[in-house]
C-alpha cells in the first residue's frame, strides 16, 4: 500500500450540480480508487456521480502568483454576467 498512488475524489451530489472535491485516498488504479471513493464518501447516498483524478496529475497555481493570473480579468467587465438578465425559472445559476 505505501506504493499506492494518491487520488483525489470529487462527488457530485445531485443531477445538474457540479462536482466538488471531497478527498483523498490511496490506491492501486483507477478502479479500486472508484470502488473506495464510494465505499469511503458516498455511504449514505450523498452522491450520484463519483470522479477520481490521479493527484499527480492535478496541476495546480500558486496563491502567491495569483495577481497576474487572475488581475487581467477585472478589466474585461464584460466577462462577467452583471450584465445579463436571467429569467427566474434558470437554476442554479
Amino acid at each position: 500500500m505505501k506504493n499506492w498512488p494518491l487520488w483525489e475524489v470529487f462527488i457530485r451530489s445531485k443531477n445538474g450540480l457540479e462536482h466538488r472535491h471531497c478527498g483523498s485516498l490511496h490506491a492501486s488504479d483507477a478502479t479500486m480508487a472508484l470502488e473506495n471513493a464510494r465505499d469511503v464518501y458516498t455511504r449514505r447516498n450523498e452522491g450520484v456521480s463519483i470522479w477520481v483524478v490521479p493527484s499527480a496529475q492535478i496541476t495546480a497555481s500558486n496563491p502567491d502568483d495569483s495577481a497576474e493570473l487572475f488581475e487581467p480579468a477585472k478589466d474585461k467587465a464584460y466577462r462577467h454576467p452583471t450584465f445579463y438578465e436571467l429569467p427566474e425559472e434558470l437554476k442554479h445559476m
